[in-house]
């Protein structure tokens, strides 16, 4: 066989191994199997994780939450509590969801809140937001409130405090998000503008017990900060929100109703979000992305790789962190550290990308992977592979989950006189690899827990 079609083979197989390691992290978060791991009807008790609940003492249950694994999930708990217990206990609830997902089930409603690839509240989410906040107000001691959280939830549960419309809530978020800003800082300015965010749904809740399943999109699973923690204690105040907000490079732009009401808070003006809650409001984080990247190491030694797990806490710019991890693939494959090839590296996270250029298309994981071709440009990629892909299948407003490039990728870049730094600079990373054939397009997969990064090195 000539060389070249070796490299070709080779390439292939990469590509092959990459999707099956991608597809095993994914499979391990699925929302149904997250939900009926942790959630089962046994012996007149309905268990949730270690807590144990007497069906005959519960009169109601009622589920509410939001988020882009919402419609799995509640699916998940129409079937573990079937028909006889759904009508004997009364089930009644809304979740919020994407649009696509938006329908009836037996007794929920799962309510559409906002369009794939989209970050911004609606009203049809804010609508869906105030009649949870009917049910939750409505229930007693003897009820069970069931909230279900998973990625997207901050963006579908709107419900902003009196004096800020929806229209500058969406403004802030844009103008956040388009400096650069984290999902915890995005959701520390969120929760400060909410009627249900940052422990106001629990604190609003009269139902004798209110448990949260919660799937993780935030790096450190930090309850305050997944959907912006609505049934969690909040660590972060109106200053934090102020501090974020009055950035020099958005300030002067920040809608004065939002820097108002912020600025009151920071004041002492207006009611602190709750620090503290009873005990009687649970939170159970299902899956994460920790439970994606070791599923994925599973799979990756399954197919012969020395894995290197960086674990997943991975944040910073996108431009940066590629650097890194293709420096760390380069000293894999020249010189055996701190790993002998065949290697897969593992991360986790989400990084971000601050200073888009004007009419610049991307999202994150495609900018980090075109960041490591370019640096790997100089270097070759014979023998490497770079993948980075968000769980919930999307990258930035795109229709792309992320990108992968290898050899193939950087040969097909050069034929067409692509050139990664330019594409770079004007924050054009989706048009390149829509040139080059290096997409990654899955479509909405129904969880979220970040994005997984994968390098091989042959």
């Amino acid at each position: 066989m000539a060389p070249e079609n070796l490299k070709k083979d080779m390439s292939f197989k990469m590509q092959a191994d990459a999707r099956l390691i991608w597809e095993a992290g994914l499979g391990a978060v699925d929302p149904e199997r997250l939900a009926t791991g942790a959630v089962s009807v046994v012996a007149g008790k309905l268990i949730i994780g270690a807590h144990s609940f007497e069906l005959d003492a519960i009169e109601r249950i009622a589920v509410v939450g939001a988020g882009k694994a919402g419609r799995a999930m509640a699916e998940a708990i129409e079937s573990i509590l079937g028909p006889e217990l759904i009508a004997e206990k009364n089930l009644s609830g809304i979740v919020n969801v994407l649009d696509k997902d938006a329908g009836k089930l037996s007794r929920i409603v799962l309510n559409g809140s906002r369009p794939t690839a989209s970050a911004f509240p609606t009203p049809e989410g804010q609508a869906g937001t105030e009649s949870m906040l009917d049910i939750v107000k409505s229930l007693h001691d003897n009820d069970l409130a069931i909230c279900l959280l998973s990625g997207g939830g901050s963006a579908m549960m709107p419900a902003p405090v009196t004096g800020v419309s929806i229209d500058a809530k969406r403004k802030v978020t844009k103008l956040l998000s388009e400096a650069g800003a984290t999902i915890s800082q995005l959701n520390t300015v969120r929760k400060h503008l909410s009627r249900v965010k940052g422990g106001r749904l629990a604190e609003q809740c009269s139902a004798g017990a209110l448990v949260s399943l919660i799937i993780s999109d935030v790096v450190g699973d930090r309850l305050d900060t997944i959907a912006s923690g609505p049934t969690a204690v909040d660590k972060t105040s109106f200053a934090d929100a102020l501090r974020i907000v009055e950035n020099p490079a958005i300030f002067d732009r920040v809608p004065k109703e939002v820097l108002n009401h912020i600025t009151k808070g920071a004041n002492g003006a207006i009611q602190e979000t709750p620090k503290s809650l009873p005990p009687s409001i649970i939170n159970l984080v299902l899956g994460n992305n920790v439970v994606a990247l070791a599923a994925a190491e599973e799979q990756a030694s399954r197919l012969g790789y020395n894995v290197l797990n960086l674990g997943s806490r991975i944040e910073g710019e996108a431009r940066e962190v590629a650097v890194v991890l293709a420096a760390i693939a380069l000293s894999i494959k020249h010189e055996s550290k701190p790993l002998r090839p065949p290697v897969c590296i593992l991360a986790g996270g989400e990084t971000t990308v601050s200073g888009v250029a004007p009419g610049g298309k991307g999202g994150r994981n495609q900018e980090l992977v075109l960041a490591a071709l370019e640096h790997l440009s100089g270097w070759g990629m014979d023998g490497i592979l770079i993948w980075s892909a968000g769980t919930d299948g999307e990258d930035g407003p795109t229709d792309a989950a992320g990108a992968f490039a290898d050899e193939s990728i950087m040969n097909a870049a050069h034929r067409q006189g692509l050139i990664p730094q330019h594409y770079l600079a004007e924050s054009r990373s989706y048009d390149f690899f829509g040139k080059a054939a290096g997409h990654i397009k899955i479509g909405p997969t129904g969880t979220n827990v970040m994005d997984i990064c994968i390098i091989l090195v042959s």
